[in-house]
């Protein structure tokens, strides 16, 4: 069983917590905690294992221990679903979709839909459903409104960004609050926006690297999940930089979905708190 705290801080929370552990005779096999000192904040995961049998009863003995505002959750959803929006880039969907195949993805993956057609057979061979919505032809609010219909009908816990390489309305965000993960072809915060890898050639960097995050209204500012560099020199074309960074890419995107899906990622304050 897993459970999920969020509230003040206060002297002796962890005591507390343990000791009604203990009387429900529930053994605790993993503890990971932070507080923000700061801003006075408790975060916490457990995994415990005893009876789940009434998850209601306790989460409200939690409750009664914890601080007003706490936020608690146990057992969330094992098995999260999850829609995939691309563009024409498949090494981050190849990666998501064996994953899926194979049941180590922690979530499964409902549709993908892209806004070319480019990756329709990949899908295909996966038999996961895939949907083309063009924004040729029509207002991006249009084809937004085509992408949300068919987000929704499939009601999935997190929306994937995987190279979508379009800007999402607010109006598109606020349906999904930071459940929307992105991967971002830099290490944030550099070279935001379009053409990372070309800022950074330009620049004459040394690393490169990606970023996975949740996607706010402010671009490519959302609170960061995951990250990872590696070093590049002068002899790398800004095509070079690319080729190498598709590896990064499918690597912290992978990392950052294990990490949500799993319930260890915190979000506050626009920055994320991850207990690994």
């Amino acid at each position: 069983m897993i459970i999920v705290i969020q509230c003040r801080d206060r002297v002796g929370l962890v005591a507390s917590i343990s000791a009604l552990m203990a009387r429900h005779q529930y053994n605790i096999i993993s503890l990971g905690e932070h507080v923000d000192v700061a801003e006075n904040l408790f975060f916490m995961r457990l995994e415990v294992d005893g009876n789940a049998a009434d998850t209601i009863a306790l989460e409200q003995e939690l409750y009664a221990i914890l601080p007003a505002d706490a936020l608690v959750k146990i057992n969330p959803q094992p098995d999260k679903k999850i829609v995939v929006l691309v563009t024409k880039e498949y090494h981050c969907l190849a990666d998501i979709l064996v994953r899926n195949y194979f049941g180590t993805l922690g979530a499964s993956v409902q549709c993908v839909i892209g806004n070319h057609d480019v990756l329709a057979d990949v899908c295909r061979r996966f038999d996961i459903p895939f949907h083309h919505v063009s924004y040729e032809g029509q207002t991006k609010q249009q084809a937004e409104e085509q992408i949300t219909a068919l987000v929704q009908q499939s009601n999935p816990d997190y929306v994937v960004l995987a190279k979508f390489m379009r800007i999402l309305s607010p109006v598109f965000n606020s349906l999904f609050p930071m459940r929307i993960i992105n991967i971002h072809h830099s290490f944030l915060p550099a070279f935001v926006g379009a053409n990372p890898y070309r800022q950074a050639f330009e620049r004459g960097v040394k690393l490169i690297g990606a970023t996975a995050h949740f996607v706010s209204n402010e671009l490519d500012e959302g609170p960061i999940i995951a990250q990872q560099i590696i070093p590049v020199n002068h002899g790398y074309t800004a095509a070079d930089m690319m080729s190498a960074g598709k590896e990064v890419e499918t690597s912290v995107l992978a990392k950052a979905l294990k990490l949500v899906f799993d319930d260890r990622v915190f979000v506050y304050n626009n920055k994320t708190v991850v207990i690994e």
